[in-house]
């Protein structure tokens, strides 16, 4: 990420799960996941970290079968790093991403439409279907 203090890594080593869960306890979707919940998702996703001296400040995922579909999911920048432009970097890097290429990309949000928007993603919410995960 050239003119910026920060950098973005796909390099999941790097990843801290006690900074991932900090990261998502400010966000209206995953702020109660479990320590397990996280680790698994990690594990089962493409991983987008972003970082400022080495530190964890935002984060994103991707979970796709390489050949159909990818669904951008917990895209997320820590509150003190918002308004630098992270989100759109972030979303840059995962759009490059040479494996998504040509496959259909959904993703859901309540207040970053714009965003996501640029690009090229559009609301589709006559066609969306969710069940809601339930605990066993």
């Amino acid at each position: 990420m050239n003119n910026f203090e920060y950098y973005i890594s796909t390099d999941k080593s790097k990843l801290n799960i006690e900074s991932v869960k900090s990261l998502l306890k400010q966000s209206y979707w995953a702020n109660d996941r479990t320590e397990e919940t996280i680790f698994k998702s990690i594990e089962n996703s493409i991983c987008y970290g972003v970082y400022q001296n080495g530190k964890l400040v935002g984060l994103g995922r991707v979970v796709t079968d390489y050949s159909t579909v990818y669904w951008i999911c917990d895209i997320i920048v820590d509150i003190n790093h918002r308004n630098n432009g992270l989100g759109k970097k972030l979303m840059e890097n995962i759009m490059t991403t040479k494996e998504l290429e040509g496959l259909l990309g959904i993703l859901a949000t309540q207040d970053a439409h714009g965003l996501y928007e640029q690009y090229g993603f559009t609301r589709e919410s006559h066609k969306f279907m969710m069940k809601k995960r339930t605990r066993l």
